[in-house]
């Protein structure tokens, strides 16, 4: 059964919208793996800091099927599909990794290039997958991330009030 990890954020409501993610995720798919949750400063514009973590789940459901279930839990939290792509938002959950499965077909992308790209879905990735390899660079997502330019990062490891 291939493992897959989701990036979870936040920055509306992130209190409220953050637990009701996670409740549904394990509705959906059953016992998550969950990093530790990271306040993060917006990305692209500007607004309030969001919270971030990753989730692994086991599942044998299709791609497609997950990704489907991932926005429906974003509108059941109020998510604006209409909104920028750097903008505030109560709830973004996206399918970053599914097995060994490699899509880009213009609506789905695995791997998401977000994890090389951004600290705050490569950190909590790396601490709850760090001894599994990119599926196309074949780099353990632990080296990855010591190999991050942390220079300018702008996040913290915090313990959530929920």
């Amino acid at each position: 059964m291939p493992t897959g990890y989701i990036s979870i954020g936040s920055n509306i409501d992130r209190d409220k919208h953050i637990p009701a993610s996670i409740k549904a995720l394990t509705e959906n798919f059953g016992k998550l793996i969950l990093s530790s949750v990271y306040e993060s400063e917006a990305v692209g514009f500007s607004g309030d800091a969001f919270y971030n973590l990753v989730a692994g789940f086991e599942s044998d459901l299709d791609v497609k099927e997950i990704v489907v279930q991932l926005r429906q839990i974003e509108l059941d939290n109020g998510r604006n599909r209409e909104c920028k792509k750097f903008s505030s938002r109560t709830l973004d959950l996206d399918l970053l990794l599914y097995g060994d499965l490699i899509i880009d077909d213009g609506r789905i992308q695995i791997p998401r290039n977000e994890i090389e790209r951004y600290a705050f879905v490569l950190e909590p990735l790396a601490e709850i997958a760090g001894h599994l390899r990119h599926p196309v660079s074949h780099r353990r997502y632990g080296e990855m991330w010591d190999l991050f330019d942390k220079s300018n990062l702008k996040q913290r490891r915090i313990v959530p009030v929920w």
